[in-house]
């Protein structure tokens, strides 16, 4: 006889445009149709040198916010933030960390939660994933948190990473424009843009994913 008792799955995740989140519904659904009992989790940013410039959305100044960022992104600096209740109310058979990228790295939100004390005892011993969600370039911010995922302790099982369309340059156009206006647009400066916001086929994707993992919670049958 199995054990009917149904896996249970915690994402945490930041996010500012909603892309993120978009891909951890995606895959909470998903795995919920697995049979997985599945919660979400928050991550909120408070640090006060840094928070203030996402607390609206599109972004006040949006080039002077954005490439603000680009120093301590690099640097690995962390933050002030907020965990959630869900964090602490486990235990979990598996723990997914979600991250939007900024400059080619895990957000600071998502960084500051997996270096922290919160963070160390969630994962530390447990099977972990990691999805990593870009404009563009995502394999610095995978490879980061996979890193961190394992530097707490966290048996790290899977990755998968999320992006919206175009080229090195229209794509960036699509993003700027994107969080200094809020709506996606054919244009950009004079320039055709492709739309700013993930590729359709992130659906698709993020329920593929969801089944790998779920494929791997699944209980061995007892017969």
């Amino acid at each position: 006889m199995a054990d009917s008792t149904p896996p249970s799955v915690l994402i945490v995740y930041y996010t500012y445009s909603q892309q993120t989140l978009s891909v951890a519904e995606s895959m909470a659904s998903r795995l919920r149709e697995r049979g997985c009992k599945v919660q979400l989790a928050k991550i909120e940013f408070t640090d006060p040198r840094y928070a203030p410039r996402f607390s609206q959305f599109p972004l006040r100044h949006a080039y002077r916010d954005i490439f603000g960022m680009v120093l301590p992104q690099f640097r690995g600096v962390t933050g002030q933030i907020r965990i959630p209740d869900e964090v602490g109310a486990g235990p979990y058979d598996l723990v997914c960390i979600a991250s939007p990228t900024w400059w080619l790295h895990p957000c600071m939100p998502i960084r500051s939660f997996l270096e922290s004390e919160a963070g160390r005892k969630l994962i530390s011993g447990k099977p972990c994933a990691a999805v990593a969600v870009a404009h563009r370039y995502w394999r610095d911010d995978l490879r980061i948190l996979k890193k961190l995922i394992v530097k707490q302790g966290g048996d790290y099982m899977d990755g998968s990473h999320f992006t919206a369309g175009g080229g090195p340059v229209d794509s960036m156009l699509a993003l700027l424009s994107y969080l200094s206006t809020g709506v996606t647009k054919e244009r950009y400066l004079g320039f055709r843009i492709p739309p700013a916001t993930l590729q359709p086929s992130y659906v698709d994707q993020s329920r593929a994913f969801a089944d790998r993992l779920a494929d791997r919670l699944a209980p061995p049958k007892i017969w």
